[in-house]
This record gives structure tokens, C-alpha cells and sequence, in this order.
């Protein structure tokens, strides 16, 4: 079988956070068109549930923050969702911008990137977005150009053994919240990438990890100094909000190095 993208692309990797979120609405159709025309070799989405088990793209669990509406993700139904307006809160031109089903996205991007889906249900830890995004991955036959991760680990377990062929990544919280996924009890999960806040990270974390055999990348990283800093350190890949921004900093680290 084809290698997936995680193993192909040219590290350390940029991960659109929520699309190209520092120019557009956060985990939009538009914020990952535009990761597109900005380059980015990689997106990173938020999967959630609806009330009637219909997989979305969505931080929150909450609609508040976006939409300006107090509901809850998995207490509405898509044809409620999609009444929303998740992109007037960003700026007026994106008047009418809608929540996108994980379907959505997959018809946009395809196989041009490497897709991060970071499973969500965290409030409903045994829920069934696993088998659905599973399904999804399936039916549009992307298994090779996904990367699936959580902080949950009961979802990370789950998805290894429904997308045995599609790595799997464990998010880590920063610093004591998130000592049990770096530490060798979260290494039982067998996963081939390991996502840290970029306080946690140092030569020594990053040079444990690729002895394990794991990527190591870093999350969300929006300032210059500290790209360029990350990049020196040798990590796999970063999770930026400004993909323009953070490709420019690696060119600049890369022509340095070559000097």
C-alpha cells in the first residue's frame, strides 16, 4: 500500500491550525481553500458529533464563541448547525460562512495534503466518532493521507484498531496536566507521532521521542522567534495559525543553515 503523507512530506511539516485561521474563519471550508493557495503542506481540523451523529468540523463544544449563539454541538442537529454563521465574528466579509461537515472538507482538499483530524469528544469519551470518522476516511479512501489524533486516549486506541493502515498521533497537555501521555504509560498506544505544547519540548524530549521511533510536533506556534527556534531544535513539524508566516521562518532557517 501507498506510504502516507506523514512519512512522505518534507519536515518539519506546517500544519494549518484550524485551516489558515490567521486570515480566516477558524476550521472553515474558506480557512482550508486558503491553506491551499497559501502552500501549506498540511491542515489540522477539529472532528465533533451532532445530536443526530453527523461528523462536523468544530472546536468547541460550545457555538457561543463562533456563531454567537449558546448551543451545544451535540445537543443540535446539522440542519440547526448549518443556520449558523461561523464566519461574521472574524470579519464581516465571511458573512454566511457555515460549519462544514468532515465531508465537506475531504470534497475540498482530497489528497492534495496531509490531513490532521484531532477527534474531539472529549466530553463524550466512548461516543461513536471513531467508527464515523473511520467510515468517512474509508469511503473517500484517504487512509493514506490522514493523520488521526486526541487527547483522549479511549479515541486514539479506538481509531488504531478501525484505520490500522493510518497513523495515530497522542496530544499531550503542557506541562504537569500532560505528564502521563509523555511518559512511557502513553507510549502503550503504539503511536508514530507524539504532539507537544512547545514548552514541553527540548533536545532531549525531541531526541527520546525519534529514538522511539516517534515524529515529534509542536503546537500552535504564531511567533517568529520561537519557529525558528523550534526549527533548530529539530522538530517534525508545527501546528501554526500562519502558515505563510511560519514557511517563511523555515526558508529563512534553511538558507542560514546552508550559508
Amino acid at each position: 500500500m501507498k506510504q502516507n503523507k506523514l512519512f512522505e512530506l518534507r519536515r518539519p511539516i506546517v500544519f494549518a491550525h484550524r485551516g489558515a485561521s490567521a486570515y480566516a474563519p477558524e476550521n472553515t471550508l474558506s480557512a482550508f481553500e486558503l491553506a491551499i493557495k497559501q502552500g501549506a503542506p498540511a491542515i489540522e481540523l477539529d472532528a465533533t458529533l451532532t445530536k443526530d451523529q453527523m461528523v462536523v468540523v468544530f472546536h468547541d463544544s460550545s457555538t457561543e464563541r463562533i456563531c454567537g449563539y449558546k448551543g451545544k454541538i451535540n445537543q443540535m442537529t446539522l440542519a440547526e448547525i448549518k443556520k449558523l454563521d461561523a464566519g461574521s465574528y472574524f470579519d464581516p466579509s465571511f458573512k454566511g460562512e457555515r460549519i462544514p461537515t468532515l465531508e465537506e472538507v475531504f470534497d475540498l482538499v482530497g489528497d492534495q495534503l496531509l490531513i490532521n483530524i484531532e477527534l474531539k469528544n472529549y466530553l463524550t469519551p466512548f461516543d461513536s466518532l471513531p467508527q464515523l470518522v473511520a467510515s468517512l476516511v474509508r469511503k473517500w479512501g484517504l487512509q493514506t493521507n490522514v493523520l488521526i489524533s486526541s487527547f483522549n486516549p479511549i479515541a486514539v486506541w479506538k481509531i488504531k484498531k478501525l484505520l490500522p493502515e493510518t497513523p495515530i498521533a497522542l496530544l499531550a497537555l503542557d506541562g504537569n496536566s500532560g505528564w502521563l501521555a509523555r511518559s512511557r504509560i502513553g507510549e502503550i498506544l503504539k503511536y508514530q507521532a507524539i504532539h507537544l505544547h512547545y514548552s514541553d519540548v527540548d533536545a532531549n524530549s525531541i531526541a527520546y521521542h525519534h529514538a522511539k521511533g516517534h515524529l515529534v510536533s509542536v503546537y500552535t506556534v504564531n511567533e517568529a522567534t520561537l519557529l525558528r527556534s523550534l526549527f533548530e531544535r529539530g522538530v517534525d513539524g508545527i501546528f501554526t495559525d500562519d502558515p505563510i508566516l511560519a514557511q517563511d521562518q523555515l526558508y529563512t532557517e534553511e538558507k542560514q543553515a546552508k550559508e
